[in-house]
């Protein structure tokens, strides 16, 4: 095992033993927490003749939300010409806060193990990213963990 990937399981353990320990009433609504976000790889792709990388991420705790956060939600501003698009909506951004690139339309919690962001080829990647999921209905934001974006 790595340095990075046992950084990486530790990280993990203690968000989510932090977590259990928080006491809540059979009524009140479940706490949802932050993404655990990480890198799953990197991939090469062209796009009208410019070459391009693509940073594939999942969210490791995305079986914790719960797919209402995705629905489609029409009463709720469009995303462009989107006027269903989902009620959270999910932006890549840099260490310093850069926004990066965004999803309007993810439609359920697993879609958040295919969420990417891309820079032309031989643009140097920010060390560091995270995601912002923002749940537009409660106006929540869900911050991540920094992750890498090399392997």
């Amino acid at each position: 095992m790595t340095l990075k990937a046992l950084k990486f399981m530790l990280a993990v353990v203690l968000l989510t033993t932090g977590l259990s320990t928080t006491s809540r009433n059979a009524n009140s609504a479940p706490i949802i927490p932050n993404p655990v976000l990480y890198l799953t790889g990197t991939e090469a792709y062209q796009v009208s003749g410019k070459n391009f990388i693509r940073y594939k991420y999942d969210v490791f705790n995305k079986t914790d939300y719960p797919a209402d956060m995705f629905a489609a939600a029409p009463n709720l501003p469009p995303c462009g010409a989107n006027t269903k698009s989902s009620r959270t909506w999910v932006d890549f951004f840099d260490s310093r806060g850069k926004r990066l690139y965004g999803f309007c339309a993810l439609g359920k919690p697993a879609d958040l193990g295919t969420i990417w962001f891309a820079l032309e080829e031989g643009v140097v990647p920010p060390s560091y990213v995270y995601i912002e999921m923002n749940d537009r209905q409660t106006n929540t934001k869900y911050k991540s963990n920094l992750a890498d974006t090399t392997n």
